[in-house]
């Protein structure tokens, strides 16, 4: 029989930090975003998404009470951010509109690193529309000329690569598509 342990003082303090730390790398993608001089629906759309993944994935984290995920996502939000500023502003790139940082796309590392964390801890039937969310923002990005495709790639692998560096599976079922060159069908799986 499964017991789960009460929150301990450590815990909600874990929690408060991890809560913070989220908090912070939000801002940080505010502060170096456009999304309040958003010109177009798409954009506008994309920008919105920006904030919706991440708060996403430590929303789900919370509801379930999941310490050791909020401090993954913590952990994957911040090397994300890390390395997609730090190359930001080391590799001169030009944007297509003209404007400078353009290597790689802040707003589709972010989205990526959010929904890869979100469909690795907690499984593809969350996996699957957060991806789709997250290559939304990336489309966007190019669409309103912010960034090349080649930005909006580098973006999904860094934030993809920082998720999968920290994210465990969260002990639940689990369902994943198994493809194969003559097999199609789902794998149900329990982590405890």
């Amino acid at each position: 029989m499964d017991r789960e342990n009460p929150v301990t003082k450590e815990g909600k303090l874990m929690r408060c930090i991890c809560g913070r730390v989220f908090m912070v790398m939000l801002l940080l993608s505010l502060l170096f975003s456009n999304a309040a001089v958003a010109s177009d629906t798409v954009e506008r759309a994309g920008d919105i998404l920006l904030l919706v993944l991440p708060v996403s994935g430590a929303s789900i984290a919370l509801a379930r009470d999941d310490d050791d995920g909020l401090i993954q996502f913590a952990k994957s939000g911040a090397l994300t951010l890390a390395l997609t500023f730090g190359l930001k502003y080391t590799i001169p790139s030009t944007r297509p509109d003209g404007g400078d940082h353009s290597f790689p796309s802040g707003h589709t590392s972010i989205a990526f690193s959010s929904a890869e964390f979100i469909r690795e801890r907690y499984g593809w039937n969350y996996g699957i529309p957060v991806y789709v969310a997250a290559s939304f923002v990336g489309y966007s990005r190019v669409e309103s000329k912010r960034h090349y495709t080649r930005d909006v790639v580098a973006g999904a692998l860094l934030g993809i690569g920082s998720s999968l560096l920290f994210t465990e599976s969260y002990k639940d079922w689990h369902i994943q598509p198994e493809v194969a060159s003559s097999l199609y069908g789902m794998t149900f799986s329990r982590v405890w």
